[in-house]
This record gives C-alpha cells, structure tokens and sequence, in this order.
C-alpha cells in the first residue's frame, strides 16, 4: 500500500463551512435524540403519552385538571393495567416528562432544520441543485416522527411495550438521518478542496470495506433494538459465556425457527454479542490495512477501533451489571458514535477512491 501527499486544502468558502456546521448541529440534535429516545425506553416512559397531536403536544398539561385527564387516559392502556397500576400522579409525571422532552426534542430537530435551510437558501448559500437533497432529509426526520409513533401505538392496545420489530424500524430510521447529515456536513466541509489528490492503491477494495463496515455496525445497532425490545440485556448476565453455556438454553423453542431471532431473548442476546465481535474484528481489519493511508483516513479508522473497543468494554460492563440506567444509556451512545465514526471513515475512503 503507497501512499502521495494528502490533496492540498484551500478550505471551504464561509457559506458552506456555515451549512456543514448547521447540518452537524443537527447530527448532533439526532444523536442527543437517539440518547434521550433510549433514556425514555429504559425508563419505561414510552407509552406515558398515548395520542399523537404533533402541534397540539407541544404545550403540557398546565393544571391539576389537565394532569388527572393525561393520567386516566394512560390508566387505560395494558401497561398501567398489568405492571404499573401502583402508580400514583406523581409517579406518572415522571414518565410524562421523559417522553414529552423526547418528543419536543424531536419538534426541535423539525424547527432547526425548516428555519435554517430557508436562510441558505435565500442567500444562495444552498444552491438550488441542492434543494431536492435537503428536501429529502426534511422527509426523512419527518418520517422519523411518523415511525415513532407508529411504535408507540404498537404498545397502547395488547402488549405492554412497544413491538421489538418497530423499536428498530424506529432505530434505523434515526441512524439513516443521522449518517445522512453527517455525510452531507463532510461533503459541504470538503467542497473546495483543491491540489494534489491523494493516491492509495487498491482504493476502491478499501472503500468497499469501509462502507461495509457501516453496514455491519447499523446491523450491529438494529440487534441491539431487538435486546432492549424484549429486555434480553437483564438475562444471562455472564461474560465470555451465558451462564456456562456458548448457546442460550432453548435458543430455538420457539416455532417457526426463524422467529427465534427476533423473539427469543437468550437468542437475541447471543446474536448480539456475536454482533459486537465481528464489528471489533472489522475495525480492526480496517485499521490495519489503513496504517499506511493518508492522514485522514488514518485519523478516521483509528477514532473507529477506538470506538469499538469502548463499546464492546460498556457492553460487557452493562451486561454483567443488569442493564443500570446510566450505563445503558451510555451503551448506546457510544453506539450511534461508533456508527458516525464509520460514516467518517466510509467518506474518506470514497474521498481517496474517486480522487
């Protein structure tokens, strides 16, 4: 692998350093979305709000007849009838307030987008080519809402949390807008780069495997979902084995075999696991073969393996623990930051592969 001096940087004219800024910010508002989303699973908050009033919610209740009126609805819905029916108004605000900032954050995203976008478009800033790409990412934190409360319907009528199977559509959904702010942010930072492009041999190979990696770490995430849908991460709390055991007891009870996979939590959790040791292998891989690439990619692949072995060490530590709050939510943080590490590295292998 050889290697010619990195492509000199002019640097981006102050407009699109100021849309790749405002398209990070809201990167960042995703990530802190997908944190607070799993804070309010955790603590079983998710169905504490049981309409969807997109305008209307913004406002909470404001008075004690307001609060008994949200609370008797929620008395209403399997969850409060068979495991939280103990629950007084006070215990009830507490979740309230979990998922009424989860939401608002959510609205937040919506404004800091729509406003913004609107400005740089008008001074040009956002050139007209560029509209139908950031109508698309409107649409698609849009969608995001719309899936969100799909999930939570799904917890309102039989089951009393939400379907594992939307938990993750749910998830995905967030990672998709997440990695396509990033990527768009990095496109708009590096738009006048100009000089000597950097040469790797064997780039496309490199970019093909940093690209899957970003694969192997979204999959990696949606197993995740499926652990926390059906609480598997509170089972077989052992490392390196579960229980004594390399397979779950019944790892395929239930019929058809396939389902086990996505409704079997000892499964669930082992695929899991396996998950997190084929991204670490992965990062590893790519490090390797990155050593001798240019100072970005090198940059790129190496916050990656960083990454990784934080998170495979936080999963370990959380399972051995039962799944404590904190440390969950910080599981699953690093996560969505592993997954924009890999965004990173993918776009600067493509960088190095189409110079």
């Amino acid at each position: 692998m050889t290697s010619i001096a990195e492509r000199t940087v002019v640097g981006p004219s102050p407009n699109a350093r100021n849309v790749a800024v405002w398209l990070f910010c809201l990167a960042a508002l995703v990530l802190a979305m997908v944190t607070l989303g799993g804070l309010t699973r955790l603590t079983g908050s998710g169905l504490s709000i049981t309409e969807w009033r997109p305008m209307t919610g913004v406002v909470p209740p404001l008075s004690a007849q307001a609060w008994s009126a949200e609370f008797e609805k929620y008395r209403h819905i399997p969850q409060y009838v068979r495991e939280n029916s103990w629950m007084t108004l006070t215990d009830f605000k507490t979740i309230y307030w979990w998922e009424w900032t989860h939401r608002m954050l959510g609205r937040l995203v919506g404004v800091a987008f729509i406003v913004p976008f609107l400005w740089f478009a008008w001074t040009g800033a956002i050139a007209r080519s560029d509209w139908p790409r950031m109508f698309s990412l409107f649409l698609l934190g849009g969608l995001q809402g719309l899936v969100g409360w799909w999930m939570v319907e799904s917890g309102l009528e039989v089951r009393v949390a939400v379907s594992q199977y939307r938990l993750a559509v749910h998830l995905g959904t967030a990672l998709l807008l997440l990695g396509a702010l990033l990527w768009v942010g990095l496109e708009y930072l590096r738009r006048q780069e100009k000089g000597a492009a950097p040469h790797i041999e064997s780039a496309a190979p490199l970019a093909s495997a940093s690209f899957a990696l970003v694969a192997i770490v979204y999959l990696q995430m949606l197993l995740g979902a499926f652990v926390a849908g059906l609480h598997a991460g509170l089972i077989y709390n052992t490392w390196p084995s579960m229980n004594g055991r390399v397979l779950p007891e019944g790892a395929f009870f239930v019929r058809p075999w396939w389902r086990n996979f996505f409704e079997n939590p000892g499964l669930a959790q082992f695929d899991h696991r396996m998950g997190a040791y084929i991204v670490l292998a992965s990062a590893v891989a790519l490090w390797w073969r990155l050593r001798q690439a240019t100072p970005r990619l090198r940059r790129s692949s190496t916050a990656l393996l960083h990454l990784s072995l934080v998170q495979v060490a936080l999963g370990i530590a959380t399972l051995l623990m039962q799944a404590p709050l904190a440390l969950s939510a910080l599981h699953q943080l690093v996560a969505a930051l592993l997954f924009c590490g890999a965004v990173w590295n993918a776009f600067e292998a493509r960088q190095a592969a189409i110079a």
